[in-house]
């Protein structure tokens, strides 16, 4: 884990309330798919644990949904403007696990995470296939990303404006993908309804408030299979059998 200063080179809409945020080092950054930063907003005194959505040798790049005054201040921010983060935290997706076949499962926001790691599976020599949820068309981002890197994208909406109208289990069961390993990250609810359809093993990212972020204050505690763990330190990603839901 570091403390270092990065520089906003872009702070884009890219869908409803979403912004796309890349920021700049000028030393090397490396960061693994599932790991986050905790970045501190000038004027606000907790940090903002963000999942990677992709890392550069020069940069991150970070989705952040506008949901209170802080992520909302942060929306108005420039090029040029300094960050301050903490990165990487927490124990990312593990790739090689997968033998041949990915399923990546996101809901809203947990889309992000998916594309740093389906450029390492691609990476690995396999393959993967992307299912996305979402509640309205006005809210679907990355898809087009993850079609330009070759994945196979498929989406639900709840209204049913694009895709299989329903969860991500809807557009699982219609599609029939094969894989022979998945990846989600998305809200708790998702999470438990693609544990409960999905026979084959599985990581979860999981969505947890945290204070720290880097475990030492035990805020985001949660209990597992195998008695309490810290979200921020010892995830946020977790093997599917961990969780207790």
């Amino acid at each position: 884990m570091q403390k270092r200063l990065f520089t906003i080179e872009s702070n884009d809409l890219e869908a409803r309330d979403t912004y796309r945020i890349v920021l700049r080092s000028d030393s090397l950054v490396t960061a693994a798919s599932g790991q986050f930063v905790d970045l501190a907003l000038p004027g606000y005194y907790l940090r903002r644990p963000i999942s990677i959505s992709d890392c550069r040798p020069d940069a991150v790049v970070l989705y952040y949904k506008v949901v209170g005054e802080g992520t909302r201040a942060m929306s108005t921010m420039s090029p040029g403007a300094a960050l301050e983060l903490l990165l990487p935290l927490g124990n990312g997706f593990h790739p090689e696990k997968c033998a041949s076949d990915a399923l990546l499962i996101g809901g809203g926001l947990g889309v992000a995470p998916l594309y740093l790691l389906a450029k390492e599976l691609l990476a690995q020599g396999k393959h993967a296939t992307a299912v996305l949820g979402f509640n309205k068309a006005d809210e679907i981002c990355l898809a087009d990303d993850l079609k330009a890197l070759g994945i196979p994208v498929l989406i639900a909406t709840m209204d049913g404006s694009v895709g299989t109208k329903g969860f991500v289990t809807d557009a699982i069961a219609a599609a029939k993908p094969v894989f022979d390993r998945y990846y989600s990250c998305g809200p708790l609810p998702m999470l438990k309804a693609v544990c409960k359809a999905l026979d084959a093993p599985g990581e979860v990212s999981l969505e947890e408030r945290m204070g720290c972020g880097a475990g030492f204050c035990y805020g985001c505690t949660i209990q597992t299979a195998n008695g309490p763990r810290r979200v921020c330190a010892d995830g946020p990603v977790f093997d599917k059998e961990e969780v207790l839901w």
